[in-house]
């Protein structure tokens, strides 16, 4: 029997250089990161996650703000060891926490006591009946953050 052909053809058939494009980006990263991992300490490159070049600045992605902090010393030393692999040349090296790692990370055991609503209220009328503006003003900010937390809570 005879194949049918059909006149439609895949997207992912056409030649596409965008594809490639981004392909070759994402493998120039991965080489970046190896030679940055490569540079740095084994205790140290564990969390270096990940690095986007951006114009002539290399952005790193770390996990808190202690090995941030740590990697700032081998600023010339990383930026030493990935000037072969960078089309550009790289001069600004910037250090990044990556926020959802930040959510992750929470003491063990210890949750926020939100009061009642009843509670939260009565800080609220409080705040109202208060002379001193700044006392006035913080009894306020509390009681909209505490409203806040608590509709988060129960969410």
């Amino acid at each position: 029997m005879a194949k049918k052909t059909t006149p439609f053809k895949a997207a992912l058939s056409f030649p596409n250089r965008t594809i490639a494009h981004f392909y070759s980006q994402i493998e120039q990263q991965k080489q970046v990161l190896q030679r940055i991992h490569a540079v740095l300490p084994i205790t140290l490159a564990e969390h270096a996650l990940h690095c986007v070049i951006n114009g002539k600045k290399l952005l790193i992605y770390t996990d808190t703000a202690a090995w941030a902090s740590q990697l700032r010393f081998y600023n010339s030393a990383i930026l030493a060891a990935i000037a072969p692999v960078t089309r550009e040349s790289i001069s600004i090296m910037q250090i990044k926490v990556r926020m959802e790692m930040l959510t992750k990370i929470s003491l063990p055991g210890r949750t926020p006591i939100i009061p009642s609503a009843e509670k939260i209220a009565f800080i609220h009328n409080h705040s109202l009946t208060v002379s001193d503006e700044q006392l006035k003003l913080a009894l306020q900010r509390l009681s909209a953050t505490l409203a806040k937390r608590s509709s988060m809570q129960q969410a």
